[in-house]
């Protein structure tokens, strides 16, 4: 081989090394956009099995302590920072943990309480009534599926503060009401968001979510519509129970606000409610769907 000729093989060479090189940087640096971490049904599933595992996460317990440093470990690892947000309410300490990514007004908030009730007064065996509630689907199951929006929502899109309310499970006990979390974060509110989510017990196995007769009309249709684009039938096109619950705060001051859940499960309240109760699927069902929402926010 002559020397024009090795000149002629080496710049070919060379010009190869170039483009594939330009092909592997390119798709490094697209590599970030282009991957959308989506939501997780089964890990929002551990989530819940930690939770329990914390034991009761009523006001003053460990388990109560233990679930609220664990809260703010997890939204701090997914990129969120976290405050929380203090209040005596009819003589008891409250802790309600608020996660954002920016220091700006949020058009939504989602919510959901993380205590769990001091008494099983709905079992039906008389010596469990006064043993506290495990909450897995009451408690742990809103709570596991805004950790998991948490980790995949994208940062591009409407700001979103993440709420997770405390003191909202002991009503009708003495000394106690519903909402107490709630109601001490409106009560501090400076502005009014957009739209306000609630989940709560979200996670039964054989989920039927019906439109709570309370919630704002409006904001109720766009989330049943777009489960139901996505083929998730726990959503149910049909209104049934008027409830009391974190989104009646929100309603009280006339800020929208709608409540998802499935009232009609028959462990409220009991010593049954644990995690052999609760569905990945259901999880991902109403998680998936407020991904899909959120997302879809304003366009």
């Amino acid at each position: 081989m002559n020397n024009r000729n090795i000149a002629i093989y080496l710049s070919v060479i060379g010009m190869l090394l170039i483009l594939t090189v330009g092909i592997y940087v390119t798709a490094f640096l697209a590599q970030p956009e282009s991957v959308i971490e989506e939501f997780n049904g089964q890990r929002a599933l551990t989530d819940v099995e930690t939770q329990v595992n914390f034991g009761s996460r009523t006001v003053g317990s460990i388990g109560h302590d233990r679930i609220v440093t664990w809260m703010g470990t997890e939204l701090e690892t997914a990129g969120w920072i976290v405050k929380i947000q203090e209040a005596n309410v009819m003589g008891h300490p409250i802790q309600n943990i608020i996660a954002f990514r920016a220091d700006e007004v949020p058009k939504i908030i989602l919510g959901a309480h993380y205590d769990t009730r001091m008494v099983a007064d709905n079992d039906p065996d008389p010596v469990n009534r006064s043993q506290p509630v495990p909450g897995a689907n009451d408690g742990a199951s809103g709570v596991a599926v805004l950790l998991e929006l948490a980790r995949t929502l994208p940062k591009e899109g409407p700001p979103v503060w993440l709420v997770f309310f405390d003191a909202e499970d002991n009503g009708r006990l003495q000394g106690w009401d519903w909402s107490l979390g709630s109601q001490a974060f409106v009560n501090a509110l400076e502005f009014s968001p957009e739209s306000v989510v609630i989940v709560d017990m979200v996670g039964d196995s054989s989920l039927d979510i019906n439109m709570e007769l309370n919630s704002n009309i409006e904001l109720t249709n766009d989330i049943w519509d777009i489960a139901g684009e996505l083929g998730f039938e726990q959503f149910i096109m049909e209104t049934r129970y008027s409830l009391l619950d974190d989104h009646t705060p929100f309603l009280r001051v006339g800020i929208p606000a709608v409540l998802i859940i499935d009232f009609n499960y028959p462990f409220w309240h009991t010593t049954a409610d644990t995690v052999d109760k609760v569905s990945a699927d259901s999880l991902q069902a109403v998680g998936a769907t407020l991904w899909t929402w959120i997302s879809q926010y304003s366009e």
